[in-house]
């Protein structure tokens, strides 16, 4: 082939590649963006928080506890530290200190 031919097809190529790029573009922009959105705000509902209603559950909680489970603020196991053995071996005098003090300020779960 001559060079006039290789740029005469490669142009074409080009055109032919950039017409079907904005084609398909505007075709998904029309059609699929729409479906999909709609079905994924349709699919995902917004969780709500449940406690847990079980008697013996209950009987071990304050009315603050029950209320911060219901609105989902409740953070399980109370945001104490970790007091195992291997954690509080690697620990220094001063982070250990800061947990105590940690404890100390915040509420009673």
């Amino acid at each position: 082939m001559k060079k006039t031919d290789t740029l005469v097809f490669a142009s074409v190529v080009a055109a032919a590649m950039i017409f079907g790029g904005v084609l398909g573009a505007t075709f998904l922009a029309k059609t699929t963006l729409a479906t999909v959105n709609a079905a994924q705000a349709a699919a995902s509902p917004s969780p709500t928080p449940k406690s847990n209603e079980s008697a013996a559950h209950e009987a071990g909680e304050t009315a603050a506890e029950e209320a911060a489970e219901n609105n989902g603020t409740r953070r399980p196991g109370g945001g104490h530290p970790n007091e195992d053995a291997a954690h509080e071996a690697g620990e220094t005098a001063a982070q250990e200190a800061a947990e105590n003090a940690a404890i100390k300020a915040s509420p009673a779960p």
